[in-house]
C-alpha cells in the first residue's frame, strides 16, 4: 500500500504543487501524493512552465485548502513554507518541515523570476529524493 503525502504551503501555488507533482511522476509505486494550502490562490503559471520542463504536467492542477483534508489519514505532512509556519494538521503520522521563498514574493524580470523558480523546484526536487527517494 502506497504511503500518503500532504504538501502544505501557505497559497498552495507553487512550491506545495511542484512537490505534488514531482512525488506523483518520481515516486507513485511507493507514495500517493496530495497538496493543499492555509490560504489557497491560483496556480503559479511559473511552476507550471518550470515542472513542464522536467516532463511533469500539473497545468491540471487547482490550488485546494487544507480543509478538504480534514477527515483523510496521512503518513506525512510535508510543510514547504517559509517563515516557521506550522500547519495544523493532527491526522498525519509524521511531519517533515522545510522551507523555501515563496514564488509570489519574487521580483524582476520574467527570466529572471523563471531562474529562481527553477531554482526552488530543483531545491524541492532535491528535498524529496533525499527525504523519500531512499526508503
Amino acid at each position: 500500500m502506497r504511503k500518503k503525502v500532504l504538501f502544505v504551503c501557505t497559497h498552495n501555488a507553487a512550491r506545495s504543487q511542484m512537490a505534488e507533482g514531482y512525488m506523483n511522476a518520481r515516486y507513485s509505486d511507493r507514495y500517493e501524493a496530495f497538496s493543499a494550502g492555509t490560504a489557497p490562490g491560483t496556480l503559479n503559471p511559473h511552476a507550471v512552465r518550470a515542472m513542464a520542463e522536467l516532463g511533469i504536467d500539473i497545468s491540471g492542477h487547482r490550488s485546494k485548502d487544507l480543509g478538504e483534508f480534514d477527515e483523510q489519514e496521512m503518513d506525512f505532512l510535508v510543510a514547504v513554507c517559509e517563515g516557521g509556519i506550522r500547519p495544523f494538521f493532527p491526522r498525519a503520522k509524521g511531519e517533515i518541515h522545510r522551507e523555501f521563498p515563496d514564488p509570489l514574493n519574487l521580483a524582476g524580470t520574467g527570466d529572471e523570476i523563471m531562474a529562481d523558480v527553477r531554482r526552488i523546484r530543483d531545491e524541492v526536487t532535491i528535498r524529496i529524493d533525499t527525504a523519500f527517494g531512499a526508503v
